[in-house]
């Protein structure tokens, strides 16, 4: 690969992500967050993403993208002058764990596993975030009934540590949750392989590299992850 222009990158990913990744974002690069939300309708997600894309300012060359497949919301993006780049994973759970085959491997260890990182605790729509918001609204108890139907096939919550020197109050409010809605809590140890690569390269396999004027397309994601 080429020497990446980092003045004529930019990236683009949710306020969960973002958060995660711009300990290592080079300055020269430029950056848009999306609202987490967004992740709950992959329809409103596209046309969020698309948008932000095509506004990109005219000197962008490189757009990276920090989110993977995400039930789709990616296939069908295009870009008619810029070279969009994202990591070849279903989620952006498999990001932060530094690999498609990492995340396999805890999915079929345990299944209903919920994940967490600082990011998510911070700005992410979880049910965790809504208890409070479901107290004020109807009280604890038809707030606790809500929440543990939403969770009732997790039984694992983990929280992966993302290498922050700054994570014991985040860590802390994890256990919390485990604790009162019945889940186990684990620790994973996150890796920034990913997120490095895709700030500074190089794009290999492990990447979805889409020239100017080509669609996003499913089959992208479906060939060795990294």
């Amino acid at each position: 690969m080429d020497q990446v222009n980092l003045e004529r990158c930019k990236l683009i990913a949710c306020t969960a992500v973002i958060e995660e990744m711009l300990p290592f974002m080079p300055s020269p690069m430029s950056h848009e967050a999306l609202d987490f939300g967004l992740h709950t309708d992959p329809k409103s997600l596209k046309r969020a993403l698309q948008n932000a894309i095509d506004s990109s300012a005219p000197h962008i060359e490189t757009i990276l993208l920090g989110y993977g497949l995400c039930s789709q919301a990616v296939v069908g993006l295009r870009s008619g002058r810029h070279t969009l780049v994202i990591p070849r994973v279903d989620d952006c759970i498999a990001i932060f764990l530094g690999s498609a085959a990492e995340y396999h491997k805890q999915h079929r260890s345990v299944p209903g596993t919920y994940y967490l990182t600082k990011g998510w605790i911070e700005f992410g729509d979880t049910p965790f975030s809504e208890y409070d918001i479901l107290v004020r609204r109807y009280g604890e108890q038809i707030a606790q009934r809500i929440v543990n139907r939403i969770l009732e096939n997790y039984t694992r919550l983990a929280f992966i540590s993302t290498g922050n020197n700054e994570l014991e109050h985040y860590r802390e409010r994890a256990r919390s949750m485990a604790q009162r809605f019945g889940l186990c809590y684990e620790e994973l140890q996150g890796s920034d392989v990913i997120i490095k690569k895709m700030l500074s390269g190089p794009w290999n396999d492990g990447f979805v590299v889409v020239p100017p004027g080509r669609t996003v397309s499913f089959f992208d994601f479906r060939k060795n992850g990294p």
